[in-house]
């Protein structure tokens, strides 16, 4: 990328110019949090808010609950009214911390750059993750600190956009926080920790799970067109969610990479959307359940189950399980050595508010740290499984992060009114994934 600009540029051209040059090693290794000096943003840190669904309206209450000063000055969000009912939520909770007035509210695609500009510290981004490179390439570029809530792309071009600006926000000293809580929770540094010290021996094996209810479905309202109606339903399009096993399953994901150290090499998986919706694909674009084998560089594994199916007769879990020479601990909670009494993990939980926590004393100090490379590597671990599943094929890291599918093409220049890159055909179904046929690659 041209290191002489300074405009956000377009998904094409950005396309063009990344290259080879931000692309992720075979295998990376984990990469300690970055601490260096940085001037300290003032008295009060004032906080813009782009992604007003819950997940966001409750990041800033977070920030809120700290001993920081904070105050909210700006908010948007696609819809405008939803941006205006997270501000009365937020009022009724922090009262006077929440000063954004009618002009500091803004609508439609655009809108994330409106707020970014309007004078804020620090942009809290959780949007649909489709949109997450574009806007943190814009926030980053105007010198703000960034909380991104997790997944940080939906696919390999935003992910590569996503290193390529956290290199510039790692320049300009600015905070990168992402939002996978597991890594600021007591219970599971200690854990890790004690892991990495060889409690249980060599780590060959990781098992992690995702599996839990359906989620929600919102229908078409009248006059609402396609983007719009994307924009609302967006955890059933690939383009905007990145499907199940990115915008959710990345927690398990992340935890397995921090505990194996580094990054899986491929991938090799299965899955589908029978139940879904009841498999109607007029509705969703997504799969239902996915299950894949990630090798590593060592050879060692990762076995990864993620479903949404509703009712109560499946199997729900959510965990993640490393297996050992000597053992087998389940994260965060017991480490059962062979031969061995089992040894209960100790620590607080609540990592979604320790992070904002972390991140606003850091700030408050007048220090840095940036979790960018980390969350972009988590997020591409869950497209390389997805796109080993949609493909039934092996796929490989370094293959699929320089040459995968661009899912949201030209984004920079859509509109409310542009066309969404999924479309239904003929029949009235949106496009699906079929293994045997589906190409990973652009």
């Amino acid at each position: 990328m041209n290191k002489k600009t300074d405009k956000a540029v377009d998904r094409r051209k950005f396309l063009k110019k990344s290259g080879s040059a931000v692309a992720a090693g075979a295998v990376l290794s984990q990469l300690p949090i970055e601490r260096v000096a940085h001037a300290a943003v003032g008295d009060s840190i004032s906080v813009a808010l782009v992604g007003c669904g819950g997940r966001g309206t409750g990041a800033v209450s977070q920030i809120m609950n700290t001993p920081g000063n904070t105050r909210l000055v700006a908010v948007a969000d696609v819809d405008p009214e939803k941006g205006k009912r997270s501000i009365a939520n937020l009022k009724r909770q922090h009262g006077e911390k929440v000063d954004v007035v009618e002009e500091k509210i803004f609508g439609g695609l655009g809108g994330y750059k409106q707020a970014i500009d309007s004078g804020a510290d620090l942009v809290v981004i959780a949007t649909p993750p489709g949109f997450k490179p574009q806007q943190f390439d814009y926030a980053v570029r105007a010198g703000k600190h960034v909380f991104c809530e997790k997944p940080v792309a939906s696919d390999a071009v935003g992910v590569r956009r996503f290193l390529a600006a956290n290199e510039i926000a790692k320049k300009k000293n600015l905070m990168v926080g992402i939002g996978l809580q597991r890594r600021h929770e007591e219970r599971y540094i200690n854990n890790v920790k004690m892991l990495h010290d060889g409690t249980i021996g060599e780590i060959n094996l990781m098992r992690v799970y995702w599996n839990g209810g359906g989620i929600w479905y919102r229908n078409r309202q009248p006059g609402q067109n396609e983007m719009a109606f994307q924009c609302n339903n967006w955890y059933h399009f690939v383009w905007a969610s990145g499907d199940q096993i990115v915008e959710q399953h990345i927690h398990n994901l992340d935890v397995g990479n921090w505990v194996m150290g580094g990054y899986p090499i491929q991938a090799n998986g299965m899955g589908g959307g029978e139940m879904r919706m009841g498999g109607d694909r007029s509705k969703t674009q997504i799969f239902d359940h996915t299950f894949v084998e990630y090798t590593y560089a060592n050879g060692h594994k990762m076995y990864s189950q993620g479903r949404h199916l509703g009712g109560n007769k499946t199997f729900r879990h959510v965990a993640e399980y490393a297996h050992g020479s000597k053992g087998v601990c389940k994260l965060a909670s017991v480490i059962s050595q062979t031969g061995k009494d089992p040894i209960a993990i100790k620590g607080r939980g609540g990592g979604h508010q320790q992070e904002q926590t972390d991140l606003i004393a850091a700030l408050g100090k007048g220090e840095i740290y940036n979790e960018g490379d980390y969350g972009a590597k988590a997020t591409f671990t869950a497209v390389l499984g997805r796109e080993a599943c949609y493909s039934g094929q092996v796929v490989k890291w370094d293959d699929l992060l320089q040459n995968g599918k661009d899912y949201c093409p030209d984004i920079d220049n859509w509109t409310l009114k542009t066309e969404p890159p999924a479309m239904k055909n003929e029949q009235g179904l949106y496009p699906s994934a079929k293994p045997g046929s589906w190409n990973p690659f652009a």
